[in-house]
């Protein structure tokens, strides 16, 4: 079996987030190949790569011009990521306040609180 079968096995978004995870830990930007070296799972330097270059196209991560290649680093942290995933399935749906209405339905009674002092004090 080749690295890149047993890569493609792997749910994209959790590859997405090992690499995330090893980019956030770094102490600044990171090859391909430095980051394959820090991950806890056993992928491809081609993989690697095709996962980096996919996140740049998405504007999660920037890069700067490191000999033949690119050095990597993330452009926010995990809550400012998470935050923009909220953003861009909020965008998805044409009827905002239905989906933001149930959003908000579902929270938990402490997630509510914390939405409703965020919102009151202007927080962002």
């Amino acid at each position: 079996m080749t690295d890149h079968a047993k890569d493609e096995r792997r749910p994209a978004g959790e590859l997405e987030a090992s690499v995330m995870a090893a980019l956030w830990a770094a102490d600044g930007p990171r090859t391909s190949g430095q980051v394959q070296a820090d991950l806890a799972v056993d992928l491809a330097r081609t993989t690697v790569t095709t996962i980096l270059t996919r996140l740049h196209d998405k504007g999660v991560v920037g890069r700067e011009r490191q000999g033949r290649g690119y050095a990597y680093f993330p452009v926010e942290d995990a809550p400012g990521l998470t935050a923009r995933r909220m953003h861009t399935e909020l965008a998805r749906d044409t009827d905002r306040e239905t989906v933001l209405a149930r959003f908000v339905a579902r929270l938990s009674t402490d997630d509510e609180r914390i939405l409703r002092e965020l919102l009151e004090s202007g927080e962002q």
